[in-house]
């Protein structure tokens, strides 16, 4: 008897039912086929502006000629024309002369940092103290010399004289009008110890910090873009033993420093002494 099994009741009489395990492959099939067609469905189903947009990404990746907007960046488009030319990366695209873009550049810095100089000779001119400062542009940017301690500060202290006060409220206005970050630099005579200090880092440190001071809170400087350093007897403008070598090392420096990149700024002394040109290009 096929697909059915027989069993005795109490009365020995044989009594047959169907046998149902066929109904679990049957069930498992049907829901493989259902998974199938579900697979299928969703395979056939197609975001159309999903898909336009990988066109375009690829055609415009390839230089093909764009198609219309994408959700990237821009590519660069090269025409259909063009695309097929070798050796012709960038088809009518000049060369850059590196070189030249930083001498440019180094130029741009130089007159710009020479034109704050005169802005601050103006106003110290103005005050009768123009005499009284000395400027240097170089590859860190524009240096204002304190220089000789016996004018600007107290001997052997950091508190600020009449005269320095008022180069400094002169200097101020073209400092907050600058967006460039300031650097204040204490330095000191090689004397190991000082009256009111312990050593010249002290010292220096602390002219640097007064003349800091003066000019965010008197003058105004934003303190996010200035801040104060000593150097003490470290780095010193000259090496002499006599008096007037050692007094030109006690000085604090108000530098107005230059972002642009090392390659660049390398380039500016030899703009400020004459030696380097910007290289003249012409259109084509």
């Amino acid at each position: 008897m096929s697909g059915r099994k027989a069993r005795r009741d109490f009365g020995g009489e044989a009594e047959e039912h169907p046998d149902e395990r066929w109904m679990a492959s049957y069930m498992d099939m049907v829901t493989v086929l259902m998974c199938m067609f579900i697979v299928l469905f969703a395979m056939s189903t197609v975001d159309q502006d999903k898909f336009d947009q990988l066109r375009n990404s690829l055609a415009t990746g390839f230089g093909s000629v764009e198609l219309g907007s994408i959700d990237t960046a821009t590519g660069v488009v090269v025409a259909s024309d063009l695309v097929d030319q070798e050796g012709e990366a960038f088809a009518g695209a000049a060369p850059t002369d590196t070189a030249a873009t930083d001498a440019q550049l180094a130029t741009a810095e130089v007159v710009d940092l020479s034109e704050l100089q005169e802005q601050i000779t103006g106003n110290l001119a103005a005050a009768g103290l123009a005499d009284l400062v000395q400027f240097a542009v170089d590859e860190r940017g524009l240096t204002v010399g304190l220089v000789g301690s016996e004018t600007f500060f107290a001997p052997d202290r950091a508190d600020l004289s009449a005269t320095a006060i008022a180069i400094l409220d002169a200097m101020a206005p073209i400092l907050v009008a600058s967006d460039r970050e300031v650097s204040v630099e204490g330095h000191a005579d090689k004397h190991g110890e000082t009256v009111n200090f312990a050593t010249d880092w002290e010292l220096s440190a602390g002219r640097s910090t007064r003349v800091l001071r003066r000019l965010v809170e008197q003058g105004g400087v934003q303190q996010e873009r200035i801040a104060a350093i000593g150097y003490g007897a470290a780095r010193p403008a000259s090496t002499g033993s006599a008096l007037a070598d050692m007094a030109m090392n006690r000085r604090v420096d108000v530098v107005l420093l230059s972002t642009l990149p090392d390659s660049v700024r390398s380039l500016i002394p030899d703009v400020v002494s004459g030696t380097t040109t910007p290289a003249v290009t012409g259109g084509g």
